[in-house]
């Protein structure tokens, strides 16, 4: 297939479907670099090259938000869990059991039409 973000024929895909794969390869490819450049300054010892790493990972950084937020609009039952997740004080574990079980509560989504979300892109 030439593609590894897609599990199905990319040809019998919807558009908004495929560019949710590659929404979440490159999710996936910032989150890598910023573990790369984190292991990096981690045994740096040359202090002008920790600040040029330390510049590139902000970038990195804002990329992996960037991705992220289109993909929460796009899936308002994940954007929802989020929201009971991030940014919290207190248990972590116990914010995303609480918050998966209000989005998720009598269906997939908050809609209740048993969707993540990801089929309302069309025409978006």
């Amino acid at each position: 297939m030439g593609f590894d973000q897609y599990h199905e024929p990319p040809d019998e895909l919807p558009a908004t479907t495929r560019t949710f794969a590659r929404l979440c390869a490159s999710l996936t490819e910032e989150a890598e670099a910023i573990g790369w450049y984190e292991q990096r300054i981690a045994i740096e010892t040359d202090p002008e090259a920790v600040a040029v790493m330390r510049d590139a990972v902000g970038e990195e950084y804002k990329h992996f938000s960037m991705d992220l937020e289109f993909l929460l609009r796009r899936t308002p039952a994940w954007r929802e869990i989020a929201q009971g997740i991030l940014f919290q004080p207190g248990d972590i574990v116990e914010h995303g059991e609480e918050a998966e079980e209000e989005a998720l509560e009598g269906g997939a989504d908050s809609s209740g039409d048993g969707s993540l979300g990801i089929g309302g892109l069309r025409g978006a």
